[in-house]
């Protein structure tokens, strides 16, 4: 299985997964053109190798392309029904996915898209509807959990089942309240429907890691309230407490906000 991250942030989100022939995106929340440009400077094409698109949820970051891809490219759009519902009410879409595009999933239920086996959970966040997903090829269990208001029991167990772990890590809690959001938006943001802070993320991962996990990336970060150095080092420090040494036992990395990551081998 390879792996990239081609934006990850409030700017738009989205991941290639690739096992052989079958390549699948994980949200769309880039232009269509950036999406293009950056699947060509890695030899892939939205025509003829992506097979599918599967939506964690409705907020515009990570549903901006949909659209056009579901008609454009003729590409089948995996959601649940909530976030097809919220996908067609956002205003963001300038082409709404077509019915004959939609495909629905269900929470806890696996299905199979060419050589990869895909099971959405549970996430608690501030949309319609918000899910996780364990992907499945080659021996190989990663697992990208975006978004999250609170950590669950659902959350947890994910966490250590993962052998490679795309995390949020959105703010700095202190970045946030001094920063200039207003009182509303600072509560979101921190309630249990908003993001994942540095410190949530590292005792997440510090309490529930196993040793079969073998690389982490965080994921999500706000470019008002937190910083790639800052989240690494909140994560670093807490492993640390916990006798975990990132590089170590797994590796580390912060994804990019607007601009792809390295092409990862997930082996």
């Amino acid at each position: 299985m390879k792996f990239i991250s081609l934006g990850s942030g409030s700017s738009g989100n989205c991941y290639l997964l690739q096992s052989g022939e079958t390549s699948i995106l994980l949200d769309a929340g880039i232009s269509i053109r950036s999406l293009k440009k950056h699947l060509k400077d890695c030899d892939v094409s939205l025509e003829h190798d992506v097979k599918a698109v599967f939506v964690t949820h409705d907020h515009a970051d990570h549903i901006k392309s949909v659209g056009c891809i579901a008609c454009d490219y003729g590409k089948t759009i995996y959601a649940t029904q909530l976030v097809h519902e919220g996908i067609a009410c956002n205003r963001c879409l300038k082409i709404d996915v077509p019915n004959n595009r939609k495909a629905f999933i269900e929470k806890g239920t696996t299905l199979e898209v060419g050589n990869f086996r895909i099971t959405p959970f549970d996430v608690p966040h501030d949309s319609r509807d918000c899910v996780g997903y364990v992907v499945e090829a080659d021996g190989v269990r990663f697992c990208l959990i975006t978004d999250i208001g609170h950590v669950t029991d659902t959350i947890r167990q994910q966490v250590g089942l993962a052998q490679y772990l795309v995390l949020e890590s959105n703010h700095d809690i202190n970045m946030l309240l001094m920063g200039k959001y207003s009182p509303y938006l600072k509560e979101r943001i921190s309630s249990d429907r908003g993001h994942l802070n540095n410190e949530q993320a590292a005792y997440l991962l510090a309490e529930y890691a196993t040793p079969q996990l073998r690389h982490v990336w965080l994921c999500h970060l706000s470019e008002e309230n937190n910083h790639p150095e800052l989240a690494r080092k909140t994560m670093e420090t807490v492993l640390r407490q916990h006798g975990i040494i990132p590089g170590v036992d797994f590796k580390l990395d912060v994804l990019k906000r607007k601009s792809p990551s390295e092409f990862y081998s997930l082996t």
